[in-house]
């Protein structure tokens, strides 16, 4: 897939240029000409990079920068500042504001694609993640269960997923499902950052599967806190009418039509405070199994395993 750039700046002429630079190494490019334009743009397309003037209207470069790096799923998208010759005072605000990098205009078409390569070689390493939501992937979730088997600490794994997700995509389409999937991780980091241990783990299985590693102690007052973030969240999620109805029209497996609940969230939490746990794989068959178990139960809801 090719690296996806967004431009931001208010004067085409530059824009042009940096599309022709950027040419070179065929990435995609995506133009925004002020900060509202770009913080819309940031929100709706998974992407690679950000080079960003410092001085554009409506929300400045700045704020722009600002925006992105408090948003908790957005944090570990690079942006680079483009700042004015001699404006000392712009790249320092630009990095204060938590850019990962400047460039000066006029630039030098080469120490840009440089600079571009370097910042993306970086993200990549410190980044095997989801590309909707950046969080961490399988590769991380498999290497973190077996880092906390090997040092036999004593841990939890909630596995979670939507309930009725497949038929609200058919309806709402794609793009309102990944901001589904985005606003849920929002939920579970917040929800983990206030209420788990500073190293709880947090990552994205796939689609609408995700999972957190905690302790124990710490399962019953997540999980609830999650399930009453999610149920508050669901509303906004669709228009008024299927709102007011508590239900959309969709059809089933075999083309029937019917009532299908709101989005719903269901945990399978698998704990090694009843049961020895000897491998990975034992968790996420365990975890499926208590997933669904949770799923047979009404709305939101979780099941902890309490199996000796």
């Amino acid at each position: 897939m090719a690296v996806r750039i967004l431009i931001v700046d208010d004067d085409p002429d530059i824009r042009d240029i940096l599309k022709l630079t950027l040419s070179e190494e065929n990435y995609e490019i995506f133009e925004a000409k002020d900060g509202e334009e770009a913080v819309k743009m940031v929100n709706a397309k998974p992407l690679d990079l950000v080079l960003l003037d410092y001085k554009i209207p409506k929300i400045d470069g700045r704020q722009v920068c600002r925006l992105i790096k408090k948003d908790l799923l957005l944090r570990h998208l690079p942006v680079i500042m483009v700042t004015g010759k001699g404006d000392i005072n712009d790249k320092v605000n630009g990095i204060d504001a938590g850019a990962d990098d400047y460039v000066v205009k006029p630039f030098e078409p080469k120490e840009l694609l440089a600079r571009i390569r370097m910042i993306l070689r970086r993200t990549e390493r410190d980044l095997e993640a989801n590309p909707l939501t950046r969080l961490p992937g399988n590769v991380s979730i498999i290497n973190e269960l077996q880092r906390r088997l090997e040092n036999k600490e004593k841990f939890a794994v909630c596995y979670l997923d939507l309930d009725k997700f497949k038929a609200y995509n058919d309806k709402y389409g794609f793009e309102h499902g990944d901001e589904v999937i985005r606003e849920t991780a929002r939920i579970l980091i917040r929800a983990t950052h206030q209420l788990g241990n500073p190293d709880d783990f947090i990552g994205h299985i796939g689609g609408d599967d995700y999972c957190i590693v905690t302790t124990p102690t710490k399962v019953d007052a997540l999980c609830l806190k999650i399930i009453k973030d999610f149920e508050a969240a669901v509303p906004e999620f669709y228009n008024e009418k299927d709102r007011k109805a508590g239900y959309i029209i969709g059809k089933d497996r075999k083309g029937v039509e019917q009532k299908i609940p709101l989005l719903s969230i269901s945990i399978g939490v698998v704990t090694t405070d009843t049961r020895k746990i000897d491998h990975v794989a034992q968790i996420s068959e365990i975890g499926a199994e208590l997933k669904e178990a949770a799923k047979h139960l009404e709305r939101s809801n979780y099941v902890i395993d309490k199996r000796k």
